[in-house]
């Protein structure tokens, strides 16, 4: 390794001392001479007249100025909280409120206080860091890791020197508004969790399946009993996607919303008896008919519809990514990225052999990543 591109630990200051890697070894090494010499030989990013401290009176204008801006950004913040609460989401629909144009109004309120807030507290700290915060230049070759107990002892000195610098503990008028300007936008998070309604509780845990409800056939419409569906309608290797029977009303002329439908749809498959496997529980077999099983349609991967079934082998097929369950053995996953099986719903037959279920499912339906809301 050539001495050019040799890495050091510490770095000797002009006094013979070790430094804080990227600080300046003397107030010299800052750039912030004022001699007319010194202004006409700067060179850096920064002009000559940017790289020395303002004068204090400068400095003072600047911490009233940012103070001026914090204070416009409170201002904001408050303003956005209470035009929130004066016009709620729902204030568009809401009959007592005459104006036509509440929504309206009521988005371009919110939305000019944020950007006021917002606005402000950037403002107000490019007036902090163009007129408070000193300028200078510092450079050094990076080094190697870890640092040194010498400069980690000397970085606690190195940091409050910086915050010193900045003003942020000398000029208490434009830290204490800066501080004021962020405090309702920390609030502002909190209030918005409104909108997202409540909390879900133990609703994904359930669906509408409930003991002696009907099954049809998912797509059908016909209305009565003529549509549920028999025990004698599956033959032995076949696959009917069901859904649970209910009442049609104005609302949903077909008996079920699409988010409904979603949660509850079924494969109802059947097969010999013989062919379940051993390692199904006696709970799980109970929860069959004459060979006839009830699992969710919808994935525990990302939700797609498993709706393939592969009779010989006794698989279920997700085509979105190929996750495959066993059927004979509680719909097991056997492939792909599904990590738990589809739950099973537990069946039976009424007086007249029509299939109904039995309770709901065995466990929650839907996606793995939803195990979080679910609590579990």
């Amino acid at each position: 390794m050539t001495e050019n591109n040799r890495n050091h630990d510490t770095d000797p200051g002009a006094d013979g001392s070790d430094r804080v890697i990227a600080t300046p070894t003397s107030t010299e090494e800052r750039v912030i001479s004022g001699t007319s010499e010194e202004q006409g030989s700067h060179e850096g990013a920064y002009s000559a007249e940017e790289a020395h401290p303002r004068p204090e009176e400068v400095q003072r204008k600047g911490e009233r100025t940012a103070a001026v801006w914090f204070t416009l950004a409170f201002l904001g913040g408050v303003g956005f909280l209470v035009s929130y609460f004066l016009f709620p989401p729902d204030a568009q629909g809401d009959p007592s409120i005459a104006h036509p144009l509440v929504g309206q109004w009521a988005n371009m309120l919110m939305g000019g206080t944020l950007t006021l807030s917002l606005f402000g507290i950037g403002a107000g700290m490019t007036v902090w860091a163009r007129q408070v915060m000193p300028h200078y230049e510092v450079a050094n070759d990076y080094d190697e890791l870890p640092s040194s107990p010498e400069e980690k002892s000397s970085f606690s000195d190195f940091f409050m020197r910086g915050a010193d610098e900045s003003g942020f503990t000398r000029r208490p008028l434009m830290r204490r508004t800066l501080l004021l300007a962020m405090a309702p936008l920390g609030v502002a998070p909190i209030v918005l969790l409104r909108d997202t309604g409540p909390l879900p509780g133990d609703t994904l845990r359930h669906t509408l399946w409930e003991p002696g409800m009907h099954m049809v056939v998912e797509g059908t419409h016909r209305e009565g009993d003529s549509q549920w569906i028999h025990e004698g309608d599956l033959r032995a290797g076949g696959m009917i996607s069901a859904l649970p029977y209910v009442e049609p009303d104005p609302e949903h002329p077909h008996g079920l919303s699409l988010d409904a439908q979603a949660k509850t749809v079924i494969l109802l498959i059947r097969m010999d008896e013989s062919d379940f496997s051993d390692e199904m529980t006696r709970e799980q077999r109970n929860w069959t008919h004459n060979g006839i099983v009830a699992y969710s349609k919808i994935c525990t991967h990302v939700g797609c519809p498993a709706a393939l079934y592969e009779s010989g082998s006794h698989r279920i097929l997700c085509p979105c990514h190929q996750s495959t369950f066993d059927a004979a053995n509680g719909a097991k996953v056997v492939f792909g990225p599904a990590n738990r099986p589809l739950p099973m719903l537990p069946i039976t037959v009424d007086e007249e052999g029509y299939l109904v279920a039995d309770g709901d499912f065995s466990e929650p339906v839907g996606p793995t990543f939803w195990d979080a809301q679910r609590g579990e």
